[in-house]
């Protein structure tokens, strides 16, 4: 086989040294952002304008609403409801907020103290961007005789096998790379790698991500002192963030999941998802429920998805802590256009539903040792989103054959008030104007991705990766 990509570049012409701030690769062939972007964002605040507009005209009709109904039994039931729903939220908001506040990561250890660790690359059809995360990689500040790197391609179509070899001839001993003999899925990838790997830790890292220098290390330091651990999430942002405007989006809402939302999760060592991107499992742990997750199935069919959920529930039911480390992070291509997003977006809600069912079957037993309220209310949390998805569909539909204007104004109205925690919290963190991209996401997501949780939940027995 020519061992040469088919790919008009060539590796070497890619691997110039870059600023060592970000991985290399965030920095490289930047491309000029797309002109609309401007435009959209003015739209969304338009928008924003119109809606409080609506609001403030159409309140009183809400108010009348509320008044000619106190008197009925429907009514008094539908106003406690929502008020009960509100109380909730904003009760469990600042819960999460207070833990968010307490959580602290773990610093890196010494060297010396460092666990040995096996990295598994799965790739399909990845192509150069493959090779482009293998080099970050072997680029990370982690003792040489400590790591092993194993990258899989499961049965590519493309000239993904062609960069990897070129990776294994630059890098030598430092890459084993493996190819199955045709596309049987990214769990049955890391199967392999998992068995293969000869590591403590291993670490599990999508074939369209980059690491910074210090991510490993960071990522396998709350193993060392705390043999609880069984498992650590990594910090995910956006790759290919500079041109479209669907990742902008994504990269403000990914900041808000993982540093705020899994901050909070690990706080009371219960993450509930280690993200597919970048993840750490004690190999003990995993070997512990690895027939189990090999051999997965809903429904009667076996499972193709939500390989990183399901891991990350059976290392929970062990009794085993799962934590989240804000200085471990990876940059992840997301999809640029609405047909990608709404696809990966049917995958995660088909594995969270299967995932809640699973948890919902010890999570009210024994199952670890120690506090386990806060692992309780978190699945609470998660649960009833899955619970009331359909009520709250079909309140939505009632309220727009009452008043459709009103339910446009307050529906902008609540997400401008959402959004903007959103806003300062990324802005005070990276102390950019990306941040104004919450509100246009926020829009997107109520009015063009509304019905990704019920249609998940109708079809949460469906096979099939949809993005691939």
């Amino acid at each position: 086989m020519n061992t040469k990509p088919t790919n008009s570049s060539t590796p070497s012409t890619n691997s110039k040294k870059r600023n060592s701030i970000l991985p290399p690769f965030f920095q490289a062939n930047r491309k000029v952002e797309n002109p609309l972007n401007r435009l959209v964002l003015l739209s969304t605040f338009l928008l924003l304008f119109i809606g409080i507009y609506f609001f403030y005209v159409f309140h009183s009709d809400f108010e009348t609403f509320n008044t000619k109904n106190m008197g009925s039994s429907l009514g008094v039931t539908f106003i406690l409801i929502a008020a009960s729903l509100f109380a909730y939220k904003l009760l469990f908001f600042i819960y999460t907020a207070y833990n968010y506040i307490k959580y602290k990561p773990v610093a890196s250890v010494t060297d010396k103290e460092l666990p040995t660790c096996t990295v598994i690359v799965p790739a399909y059809n990845e192509g150069k961007q493959v090779w482009d995360t293998l080099m970050s990689l072997v680029k990370s500040n982690y003792p040489k005789h400590k790591i092993q790197i194993i990258s899989i391609d499961d049965g590519s179509k493309d000239d993904t096998w062609d960069w990897m070899l070129d990776a294994k001839n630059k890098l030598g001993d430092q890459l084993e790379i493996y190819q199955q003999p045709e596309n049987q899925g990214k769990r049955q990838a890391l199967y392999r790698g998992f068995n293969l790997g000869t590591g403590d830790i291993y670490v599990t890292v999508d074939s369209d991500s980059v690491v910074t220098e210090d991510t490993l290390r960071n990522l396998v330091s709350p193993f060392v002192n705390n043999e609880q651990c069984g498992a650590v999430a990594g910090n995910i942002r956006v790759l290919n963030n500079k041109k479209e405007m669907l990742p902008k989006m994504l990269d403000v809402s990914f900041v808000m999941s993982f540093e705020f939302v899994r901050s909070a999760e690990s706080n009371l060592n219960s993450v509930l998802c280690t993200p597919g991107a970048l993840a750490a499992y004690r190999s003990t742990a995993v070997f512990k429920c690895l027939p189990e997750w090999i051999n997965q199935t809903f429904m009667g069919q076996p499972s193709d998805i939500g390989e990183d959920r399901a891991m990350t529930n059976m290392i929970l039911k062990q009794g085993k802590h799962v934590l989240f480390q804000k200085n471990a992070v990876a940059y992840t291509n997301v999809p640029e256009e609405y047909l990608g997003l709404y696809k990966m977006f049917i995958r995660w809600g088909r594995s969270n539903v299967r995932e809640n069912l699973e948890m919902s079957k010890y999570i009210f037993t024994n199952f670890r040792e120690g506090e386990k309220m806060g692992t309780r209310l978190l699945f609470i949390s998660h649960f009833s989103r899955i619970v009331m998805s359909f009520p709250l569909l079909i309140f939505m539909l009632f309220f727009i054959l009452i008043h459709p204007l009103l339910f446009v104004g307050s529906t902008l109205v609540s997400i401008s008030i959402i959004s903007t925690f959103s806003l300062l919290f990324f802005t005070n963190r990276y102390k950019t104007t990306q941040g104004f991209w919450a509100y246009t996401y926020s829009i997107l997501y109520t009015f063009g991705l509304f019905w990704i949780t019920p249609y998940a939940i109708a079809t949460a027995n469906k096979r099939g990766w949809l993005t691939r």
